[in-house]
């Protein structure tokens, strides 16, 4: 049997057969997802690697204080979930929108919550700041993405 890009569904009643890739979905929405995700990828990369190569705040100037309300004594373990979760997970999200895989608006939507969760618990126990500007920025591009995937979703799914 040769190798099809459908997956067949079944159940007693009746065969589905859906896409693995979405058809037509709308070039723009996936273009902004992978800008979007790859900028977020990158920066939490970075940002993730510098809190746990200097977890003393000894390469980004954060003082320790700032975890006293929280469960870290370091900013090891939050480098690492800023590393593994929002950096990897936008860049693996990028790559399915570039394979044009039917689950990357879903994927896209996945990295916007994330990214709002994550500043939510950031605010919720160390503080909100606006200086430097970066907790407004990523709760503007948590809320983007977010906003990109619904409405790429909501689009790919009427074009199907």
């Amino acid at each position: 049997m040769a190798p099809t890009n459908e997956l067949r569904l079944t159940d007693d009643a009746n065969l589905q057969t859906l896409p693995l890739r979405s058809r037509g979905a709308p070039t723009t929405l996936r273009s902004a997802a992978i800008v979007l995700e790859l900028l977020l990828g990158l920066s939490a990369l970075g940002g993730g690697a510098a809190l746990m190569l200097g977890p003393a705040g000894e390469i980004i100037p954060l003082p320790l204080a700032l975890l006293r309300h929280t469960p870290f004594d370091s900013y090891f373990v939050p480098g690492l979930i800023l590393f593994s979760i929002l950096g990897v997970g936008p860049s693996v999200a990028a790559g399915f929108a570039l394979s044009r895989s039917r689950w990357a608006p879903w994927m896209t939507v996945g990295v916007g919550v994330a990214l709002l969760v994550w500043l939510a618990v950031e605010i919720a126990l160390i503080g909100y700041s606006n200086n430097p500007p970066l907790q407004p920025l990523y709760l503007a591009l948590g809320a983007a993405l977010t906003a990109v995937g619904l409405v790429w979703r909501r689009r790919a799914a009427d074009s199907a």
